[in-house]
């Protein structure tokens, strides 16, 4: 009895191995055919557009905290240079008119007011970045920038009737709890010359900047579904210019009724590292953000909004760390547990946007 228990144990375990080993290959047969299937410029687009996921992005937000940390203090200023890139998408887009036979898409009077209408909460949802990134640690404004993701599943559901899953919902909450325990935990990274009334300012604004991006996004695809009904790479580097363009201008105009044009030359003067440091924060910034953008866009295209959801939980991380290895950001337990309910938050959302279920 104990030899043919002994068997069937050891039966048991190489088919548990058997099983494992099967995985693997099939894991791997289907990544080899998914690579055969599209040509080598696919890939290289999907690793550059990834690239600009997770290093342009992380890097536009450290710039704005530098920015603010070396003596700037224009919140209009490091809004307005968020948009001020728009040429750069532009620049992609002319040259597919021109050598790949694509026409512009007619612009109607109600998708012109869509772009217009999208471009004026582009530059709400920028300045209100703005004053989150002058008050708060970058990691701490990274994380709290996340619950975006839950407030696009809201508004998704309620504007385009996007559908609700069990795994979808329960992001929400985890992603809701983990702002929780920022905001319990405030004390141990508010910054000492920051007020109490401004650290709670801070968090206000990157929550309303979170729930307005997520309106945006919301709104983005109904645009889509509504107007253009079709998700071709030009159209969508359409949307993305007009909508820049529009922000930019009505970001210009709130830089010039605040002044904060003339004070550039002041504060570029007091500013630590001097005036070539200033232009080299914002100048980065600049195309930081907007290659961050155009790497969206590329995902969007090139993959899937499971893979951007995947590239977006990753890049959170990636911004705190950084954050706090360059910029030596506070940390503390509360922040760190913070971040791992977080990533929690998006594996879920990930698995659920993934899965056919839903509920009734």
């Amino acid at each position: 009895m104990l030899e043919e228990k002994m068997e069937q144990e050891s039966t048991g375990s190489g088919s548990s191995k058997f099983s494992s080993l099967q995985w693997v290959f099939k894991v791997k047969n289907m990544a080899w055919e998914a690579y055969k299937s599209k040509p080598f410029s696919h890939w290289v687009l999907l690793f550059l557009s990834s690239l600009g996921m997770l290093v342009a992005f992380p890097a536009s937000s450290l710039l704005s905290r530098v920015y603010f940390a070396n003596g700037g203090t224009s919140k209009w200023i490091i809004s307005w240079v968020a948009v001020a890139g728009w040429p750069i998408p532009a620049l992609i887009l002319f040259p597919m008119y021109l050598f790949h036979r694509t026409s512009p898409t007619p612009l109607s009077l109600q998708l012109f007011c869509s772009y217009v209408f999208l471009g004026f909460l582009s530059a709400a949802d920028n300045l209100m970045y703005a004053y989150a990134y002058a008050y708060l640690p970058a990691s701490t404004a990274a994380l709290l920038a996340s619950s975006s993701l839950a407030f696009s599943a809201l508004f998704g559901f309620w504007i385009v009737n996007n559908k609700l899953n069990a795994s979808v919902i329960n992001a929400i909450v985890i992603i809701t709890a983990a702002m929780t325990i920022i905001a319990l935990d405030s004390d141990s990274d508010r910054y000492p010359y920051v007020s109490n009334s401004q650290y709670i300012w801070g968090f206000v604004w990157d929550i309303l900047g979170s729930a307005l991006h997520g309106l945006i996004f919301a709104l983005s695809e109904w645009v889509f579904i509504k107007f253009l009904g079709r998700r071709s790479f030009h159209v969508v580097l359409e949307q993305q210019v007009m909508v820049s363009f529009c922000a930019f201008l009505f970001t210009t105009i709130g830089v010039i009724i605040n002044k904060d044009f003339q004070g550039m030359t002041s504060e570029a003067k007091t500013f630590k590292g001097g005036v070539t440091a200033y232009n080299l924060v914002l100048i980065w910034s600049v195309i930081t953000f907007q290659l961050g953008v155009l790497g969206a866009t590329g995902i969007l295209f090139l993959a899937s909004t499971v893979m951007a959801g995947v590239l977006n939980a990753v890049r959170v991380p990636v911004t705190s760390i950084a954050a706090v290895l360059l910029l030596n950001d506070p940390v503390s337990g509360f922040k760190i547990l913070s971040l791992v309910i977080t990533f929690w938050g998006f594996a879920s959302y990930i698995y659920g946007t993934s899965t056919g279920s839903k509920l009734p």
